[in-house]
């Protein structure tokens, strides 16, 4: 058997709120990344469940307890994976990590709290686009399973969020993307300053995601799409991104939902999560977008569940999940 995920659930005596969040982890990371932090305090899923909100915590396909999947490739390096989510102050590599100060230890190795962290690592998929068809799959039928649910991503783990609100729209409640794979159709290379940043590989051929997801009017592969890249960036320290040319094709079924994008003040997402938002409200999806830093929540990574202020912004998330009807 392929393709299978690992959902392990708590649910409160007393829900609070009548559907669960499902938490769906990034690249390189499994569920275990919502459970606690590397220092030892309450993890995302217990946040949430004791606040009253029945929790389903994910390992995808390949990842942790979901081994049944063959594409996965090499563990990162300590060093790449620290001057990722710990933002090494000593070389920044793009102009927001000096803003980052939220990580709960120094952030290199040997320091008991990266060391913890980093022996939570596990390989990325080498083919992301198979593990997005196969948690689309997985992820439906959990949906099937436990009925209408919010879907809380973390970065590689938000194309799978799109993906799964795409196949059953009418089971997602919401979707709240923490620092979303991006930015749309190619990755950034980050370079020296002062140009800061160039076009990397093109990694999501079909914008938001690697796989297939429903466009209007529909299209049957991913070359039928056009993109075009910005003029110019929206400001400093700003990549500049890739967004459809126009008339821009939508994309209906992520247009029914409600939708959150979160993005840290010091995170190598910070210059481009702003480029998700765009291509989003360009193909008709009206949503969300908050940095944390202007609802006064200063200095967070990429790795903002695990950071020392975590309880605040999950304090944040529930707020925004609360203040629409059930």
């Amino acid at each position: 058997m392929t393709g299978q995920a690992f959902v392990q659930y708590q649910i409160p005596a007393e829900p609070c709120y009548p559907f669960p969040v499902v938490m769906i982890h990034g690249g390189g990371q499994t569920g275990a990344g919502f459970l606690s932090t590397p220092d030892g305090r309450r993890g995302w899923a217990d946040n949430f469940v004791a606040d009253g909100f029945a929790v389903y915590v994910v390992d995808a396909p390949g990842g942790g307890r979901a081994q049944g999947h063959d594409q996965v490739g090499a563990l990162r390096p300590a060093t790449a994976v620290a001057g990722r989510v710990c933002a090494d102050r000593s070389a920044p590599s793009w102009p927001q990590a000096h803003l980052h100060t939220q990580w709960p230890g120094d952030g290199g190795r040997g320091d008991p709290t990266f060391d913890q962290f980093y022996a939570s690592q596990v390989s990325s998929p080498v083919d992301a686009a198979s593990v997005e068809r196969a948690m689309r799959d997985a992820g439906a039928a959990l949906l099937d399973k436990i009925g209408p649910a919010i879907l809380l991503t973390h970065s590689l783990g938000a194309p799978l969020g799109w993906q799964i609100g795409d196949a059953r729209p009418d089971l997602t409640r919401a979707i709240v993307a923490i620092e979303p794979n991006g930015p749309p159709v190619y990755d950034v290379r980050f370079t020296a300053e002062p140009d800061w940043f160039d076009d990397g590989d093109l990694a999501r051929p079909w914008g938001i995601t690697r796989a297939p997801i429903t466009y209007s009017p529909p299209v049957e592969s991913a070359g039928e799409l056009a993109f075009a890249r910005q003029e110019s960036p929206d400001g400093p320290g700003f990549a500049r991104y890739w967004r459809q040319t126009e008339p821009a094709r939508r994309l209906p079924s992520l247009a029914r939902l409600r939708i959150l994008i979160v993005s840290g003040e010091g995170s190598y997402h910070a210059p481009y999560d702003h480029a998700t938002s765009a291509y989003l409200a360009q193909a008709g999806v009206e949503h969300d977008f908050v940095r944390l830093a202007d609802r006064g929540i200063r200095g967070n990574g990429h790795m903002m569940m695990l950071e020392k202020n975590s309880a605040d912004i999950a304090c944040l998330l529930r707020e925004w999940i609360l203040s629409s009807p059930a």
